[in-house]
């Protein structure tokens, strides 16, 4: 067993919460100090915030790797340095500190120019990242999310607001926050770093204009101060213009020219899970993406809809053993915008599927769906996954959310292999055999 979780049985839940934190500082620290830290004399962007992080990061590596800098990164994702990147199996974004240390030390053996690496706040509130030399902060939004965790909305703010506080400690770094203007909490991250720059389409210092959405992507046009950029983002969805504002926000902090920027946000072509489009032929779209909150959940519906010419139907669930609130939340955005709703497994771990497909459907039947008619629970997610693929008809949308990259699922047994693109193709085929 993981000794984490013999600790935590041996210890009351509320003496737990409080030392585990020092406990990672006390690893952190230890480890730093038998390795030399790693950290320092790495130059690095922090990317935190509920959504689009992963995204971001990859947009902020694309376009410095275009410009010519040799560029490290850390993802939900992947991780490498340059154009060698490899995928990150694990369940989790901030890999613990032994393998973050290894993996520094491997940055700083690459001589990376920058290292652009996607923070968590339970990473950022256990000290985890301790070492690191944040340069540049960017925050995405802050949306209810982790709640499990650190129990109240403004501790999980909270905590990602030290990623900027680091940044603005660094002596050598340049002490740059790069923040959504239009989330809630802007101004309290703008007040944690030097050097703010606010980006958004409603208000900012850089501000999206004259914007055109396609199912493909966007253009628009992008202005800070006395200059105007001309972009082309070649990822889908409202969300991804500000994903590509934050991007450019960093590429104007680092002294960026107009040729670099727009190239380099129009280089990225695709994450991996991430509004992944799979085309085997049939005569309906199909995406799998990694939506598994609230907020991503209505921004991808709000954006997607629209553009279905016939039924949209999504497939998802909610991890067992995390923020339990969400799940009637993402049910009624479901049942709301989604002509038919399919739940399933998704990380249900040791808590009891049938329970939490229940809880998610009590809110998609506050929604007006119905049981059997356009609400369908199915706990095995192959046989849901084949399930809305044959409801799908011509001019149809089925969207697969929650796993997007992973390539394990976690169920009571443990960990087993997943590939939620794979089975999709898989199911695909066999349908088009029928």
């Amino acid at each position: 067993m993981n000794p984490r979780r013999i600790v935590k049985k041996l210890v009351p839940s509320g003496l737990f919460s409080f030392i585990e934190p020092y406990g990672h500082l006390l690893e952190a620290v230890a480890y730093n100090l038998k390795s030399g830290f790693p950290g320092r004399g790495i130059k690095v962007i922090g990317v935190t915030g509920t959504n689009g992080k992963t995204t971001t990061t990859f947009m902020i590596h694309r376009m410095l790797q275009e410009a010519g800098y040799h560029t490290g990164i850390m993802t939900t994702v992947a991780w490498g340095a340059g154009d060698n990147i490899q995928s990150q199996i694990q369940h989790y974004t901030n890999v613990p500190v032994p393998e973050l240390m290894t993996r520094l030390k491997y940055m700083k053996q690459q001589k990376v120019d920058w290292l652009v690496l996607e923070t968590t706040s339970q990473a950022l509130a256990q000290h985890r990242v301790f070492g690191v030399r944040y340069s540049v902060a960017v925050m995405t939004n802050v949306t209810h999310e982790h709640l499990d965790y650190h129990k109240t909305f403004e501790r999980y703010r909270d905590a990602k607001r030290r990623m900027f506080k680091l940044a603005n400690r660094n002596r050598q770094g340049l002490k740059v926050g790069i923040i959504n203007a239009e989330d809630p909490s802007a101004q309290l991250f703008a007040s944690d770093v030097k050097n703010p720059l606010l980006y958004g389409v409603e208000k900012g210092d850089l501000r999206a204009s004259r914007l055109k959405m396609t199912p493909t992507g966007s253009s628009f046009t992008a202005k800070i101060d006395d200059q105007t950029y001309q972009i082309k983002c070649n990822l889908p969805g409202s969300f991804n213009v500000f994903n590509s504002l934050a991007a450019i926000g960093v590429g104007h902090t680092l002294g960026l020219n107009k040729d670099q920027i727009e190239k380099g946000i129009a280089a990225l072509t695709g994450v991996e899970g991430r509004m992944n489009h799979i085309d085997e032929g049939q005569k309906f779209d199909v995406i799998v993406d990694f939506a598994h909150t609230p907020d991503s959940f209505e921004k991808l519906f709000k954006d997607i809809k629209p553009v279905v010419k016939g039924k949209l139907i999504v497939v998802f669930g909610s991890a067992g053993r995390r923020d339990e609130a969400k799940r009637p939340v993402q049910g009624e955005l479901a049942g709301a915008y989604a002509d038919e709703v399919v739940l399933t497994e998704e990380d249900d771990r040791d808590v009891d599927g049938n329970q939490i497909l229940d809880e998610i459907a009590k809110g998609a039947e506050k929604a007006g769906k119905v049981r059997e008619k356009d609400l369908f629970l199915i706990l095995d997610r192959p046989s849901a996954i084949s399930f809305a693929l044959q409801r799908a008809r011509p001019g149809d949308m089925v969207m697969f959310l929650g796993k997007g990259h992973e390539k394990t699922i976690e169920r009571a047994n443990g960990e087993n292999p997943w590939d939620e693109i794979a089975e999709v193709k898989n199911a695909l085929k066999k349908l088009k055999q029928k």
